[in-house]
């Protein structure tokens, strides 16, 4: 029987991929807990990311989320990471992803993505004029931060979450052969 993962799974893609709802799927899958890197810099703050954002500012919330991923990039073990939608973007965020586990980019086409978020409230970056070519922009802008921390890409575009998880286990099964086959 081959082994579906070896250790820790990064999840990272724009905002509305999937990461929370897939992170969630693979925890039942996997039998590893999951972690919304986001929820955990709330908690240590004691506020949500937007009042960190209004209050300190973007620069303070990443300088936050860094430190958060050099402490995640000691815990080896079989957890999942769902990291916010910037966090690759940050180039020292990278090589503390890839620190951290095999890093799965859930990639979704531009459309998808507003199709997805277009009746949530809660997302700044939606209000306004024209949110989805604000979303274009911004992920024409990010592909090539997430391309470069990504280890697996999955592209999530008309897939049911179960073949999204079947593929995901896939990928990651592949790599720790290959792992393995290197290693011997």
């Amino acid at each position: 029987m081959r082994k579906e993962s070896g250790g820790n799974v990064v999840l990272i893609g724009f905002m509305g991929s999937g990461k929370s709802t897939m992170g969630i799927r693979l925890s039942y899958r996997l039998r590893y807990p999951v972690e919304d890197t986001d929820k955990l810099i709330e908690a240590q703050a004691g506020k949500t990311i937007s009042e960190i954002f209004a209050q300190e500012g973007e620069e303070a919330f990443r300088q936050m989320e860094t430190r958060l991923l050099e402490k995640l990039a000691e815990n080896q073990g079989q957890r999942i990471y769902s990291v916010g939608g910037g966090t690759p973007v940050r180039a020292a965020n990278r090589p503390l992803l890839k620190r951290m586990g095999t890093v799965v980019y859930l990639r979704a086409r531009p459309e998808t993505i507003y199709e997805r978020l277009k009746a949530d409230t809660t997302r700044p970056l939606l209000q306004g004029e024209d949110p989805e070519g604000k979303i274009r922009r911004l992920m024409a802008e990010r592909e090539e931060a997430y391309r470069a921390a990504a280890d697996v890409i999955v592209d999530v575009d008309d897939m049911a979450a179960e073949d999204i998880v079947e593929k995901i286990v896939s990928q990651l099964a592949e790599r720790t052969e290959q792992d393995e086959a290197v290693s011997d």
